[in-house]
């Protein structure tokens, strides 16, 4: 369960940064969009968010520095589940910029806020669980000696 919990992670980590790195301008915009972080802070983070998703994505797919990639990866998803919430709560009408694009939604299109938070929450609850059990058989961690244990009779598929 956990290599499939850290790939399934990895992987949407590594498609999200993907899809902005191409165009980071979008990034920012959409971090901005949230009206969470004052303008230089929002601006910064909408740079190198797309970076930060697709190291750490790299990392739980390789399953190299796993349980530290996890955490990061939980926190990044908490923190996005935390921003929608935001956004929502305060009638904000974006969308999320989470595969790219963002900022404010056009006339007619609807906020899939509930979507993405339930989205996120699993990708939160599968970083705890990538967090709290041995990487798996098929991670780099064991192979290096990195790892607890590369088996795991309660996490691993």
């Amino acid at each position: 369960m956990t290599t499939v919990a850290r790939l399934v992670l990895g992987v949407v980590l590594i498609a999200a940064g993907a899809l902005k790195i191409g165009n980071l301008s979008d990034s920012v915009v959409a971090v901005k969009a949230y009206q969470l972080l004052p303008e230089s802070i929002a601006v910064m983070v909408g740079y190198i968010l797309p970076m930060l998703e697709i190291v750490v994505g790299v990392l739980l797919v390789v399953g190299l520095l796993t349980r530290v990639a996890a955490v990061i990866a939980g926190l990044l998803m908490f923190a996005f589940v935390f921003g929608i919430a935001w956004a929502w709560a305060n009638g904000l009408r974006i969308d999320c910029g989470c595969f790219g694009g963002g900022g404010r939604l056009g006339e007619g299109q609807e906020p899939t806020y509930l979507l993405d938070i339930l989205r996120d929450f699993g990708l939160v609850l599968l970083g705890a669980w990538t967090a709290r059990f041995p990487p798996g058989r098929f991670a780099l961690d064991g192979a290096l000696g990195l790892g607890d244990d590369t088996t795991d009779v309660e996490g691993d598929d």
